[in-house]
C-alpha cells in the first residue's frame, strides 16, 4: 500500500512540475512577445516622427520653389494631395502606402528644379534642400529600424513552441513593412 501511494505522490508531483515548466513557458514567452511587440510601437512612433519632419518641412520647400516656377501647379497639386495623405492616414499601412506617394511627388520636385538654375543657387532653397536630405536619410535610418524590429517579432512568435504561445494570447504576425516604391526601381534620366 505505502509503495503504491509513493507511486502516485511521485506521479502527481512530475505532473505538477511539468505543468509548472509549461506554465512558466507561456509566461517568459507572453512577456517576451509583450516587450517585443512594444519595441515595434516605439520604432513605428520613431518612423512616424521623421515623417512628420518631412511633412513638416515640405510647405516651406513648395513656397521656396513656387517663387520660380508659378505655372507648375501640377507638381505642387500632387504634393499637396500627398502630404494631405500622410498627415490624414492613422495606421502604419496607410502611412507606408501615403509615404510612397510623396516620396515620387517630392522626386519630380526635385526634378523639376533641375530646369531652373537660379533656384539651385538660392540660399533657402539649398538650406531646405539640405534639411529634406536630412529627413531622408533619417527616414531610411527609422525604416531599416523598424523592419528590423517587426521582423523579430514576426520571427519570434512564429518560433515553436512561441506560436502556441502567441495563439493563446492573441498575438498575431504584423506585416506593415516598409517597402520600395514601384517607381524607386526605375533610376531617374539625367539630361543635358
Amino acid at each position: 500500500m505505502k509503495k503504491g501511494l509513493w507511486v502516485a505522490v511521485g506521479f502527481l508531483v512530475v505532473i505538477a512540475l511539468a505543468g509548472l515548466l509549461v506554465f512558466g513557458s507561456y509566461i517568459s514567452a507572453k512577456n517576451q512577445m509583450v516587450a517585443k511587440q512594444e519595441a515595434v510601437h516605439e520604432s513605428w512612433s520613431q518612423v512616424d516622427i521623421v515623417l512628420q519632419r518631412r511633412a513638416d518641412l515640405i510647405p516651406n520647400l513648395v513656397a521656396t520653389v513656387k517663387g520660380y516656377a508659378k505655372h507648375e501647379e501640377t507638381v505642387f497639386g500632387d504634393i499637396a494631395n500627398a502630404r494631405a495623405g500622410l498627415l490624414n492616414a492613422r495606421d502604419p499601412q496607410s502611412k507606408i502606402q501615403a509615404n510612397g506617394q510623396l516620396d515620387s511627388a517630392l522626386g519630380r520636385l526635385l526634378m523639376l528644379t533641375e530646369n531652373y538654375p537660379d533656384l539651385k543657387s538660392n540660399q533657402n532653397f539649398l538650406a531646405l534642400q539640405d534639411q529634406l536630405e536630412g529627413s531622408e536619410n533619417r527616414i531610411a535610418v527609422e525604416r531599416r529600424r523598424y523592419n528590423e524590429t517587426l521582423r523579430d517579432y514576426n520571427t519570434f512568435i512564429r518560433q515553436f513552441p512561441n506560436s502556441i504561445w502567441a495563439n493563446m494570447a492573441g498575438f498575431q504576425p504584423n506585416n506593415a513593412y516598409f517597402e520600395a516604391s514601384p517607381g524607386s526601381r526605375n533610376a531617374p534620366q539625367v539630361k543635358f
